[in-house]
């Protein structure tokens, strides 16, 4: 079991639309697994891409939060003012040769195979008139690493072909850079996330190391999928929760993840709801697979 005083969680939605029902399964289940283990549950958003992202949905999502009675235990910390931290961690890896810059397009990585016809991780030599992305530089590497729920994981990861943009050629911070960083900073010691980003984990490992930083454990759950087999997504138009229905939500959530709500609940409250599950969490319930 982890240490209690030490467990530090979070969630962290990226505000391109409401929460949706699958949003919220994984944000009960970090928030419980945090609370179960006596520790503090975070909330962070991820709005490092304001061109996907409509102004109205940051505060959508606080509001389903507080409506699900979700509430962060420390200021809800906001990417998209955290530039500043992005840009240290981006020129300390440029010093280091843990990254470097790239001026190939994704069609011409695509039609190489995935690698740079520029050559650009072996060379320091910029093309001046030409935007470069920043990549950071992946060592080959068979990655080991445990999952707090689905045991034993074994990814390859290859470098060069695999090597994730930290800063694209449009100004704008990338997921891979920006999620390590700031669990750097808030001390996150436990993410519970959806398996959907289960790949990316060896890879976060290797910037991990490279910022001389302790990486937390990791448990992915299941994913949230449609009729079509498809996950719940904005992209897949996955319906707004229904914030007055919160209660109902919350009982449906934990159904999903396995732990056998008595119907009871559905006549309560919300805390009543979450006193329940807070009592009862079994993270060994949860189904191993997408539901």
């Amino acid at each position: 079991m982890t240490n209690s005083r030490n467990y530090r969680g979070r969630f962290a939605p990226s505000p391109t639309g409401p929460l949706h029902f699958g949003s919220l399964v994984t944000a009960l289940a970090s928030y419980l697994e945090a609370k179960s283990c006596g520790g503090q549950w975070l909330v962070r958003i991820e709005d490092l891409d304001p061109l996907r992202e409509p102004p109205e949905a940051t505060g959508e999502i606080l509001n389903s939060l507080d409506a699900h009675g979700l509430f962060s235990d420390e200021p809800v910390l906001f990417q998209s003012r955290r530039h500043e931290a992005y840009h240290s961690a981006v020129e300390h890896l440029l010093s280091e040769g843990a990254a470097y810059r790239c001026s190939c397009s994704r069609k011409q990585l695509q039609a190489n195979n995935g690698r740079h016809p520029r050559h650009c991780r072996n060379s320091n030599a910029a093309i001046s008139n030409q935007p470069s992305a920043i990549r950071f530089a992946l060592n080959d590497e068979q990655r080991q690493w445990q999952d707090q729920l689905l045991g034993r994981q074994h990814h390859r990861v290859r470098a060069e072909i695999n090597d994730p943009v930290l800063l694209r050629k449009e100004g704008f911070f990338a997921y891979q850079l920006a999620v390590v960083v700031d669990d750097i900073e808030q001390g996150i010691t436990d993410v519970v996330r959806g398996s959907d980003l289960l790949d990316m984990t060896a890879q976060q490992l290797q910037i991990y190391h490279a910022l001389a930083a302790t990486p937390p454990r990791w448990l992915h759950v299941p994913v949230i999928v449609n009729e079509q087999g498809q996950k719940l997504s904005k992209q897949n138009r996955a319906p707004a929760l229904d914030n007055p229905s919160a209660v109902k939500n919350l009982f449906e959530a934990l159904g999903a993840l396995g732990q056998q709500p008595p119907q009871s609940l559905l006549a309560g409250s919300v805390e009543a709801s979450l006193e329940w599950a807070r009592t009862h969490w079994r993270r060994g319930a949860i189904h191993l697979t997408d539901r």
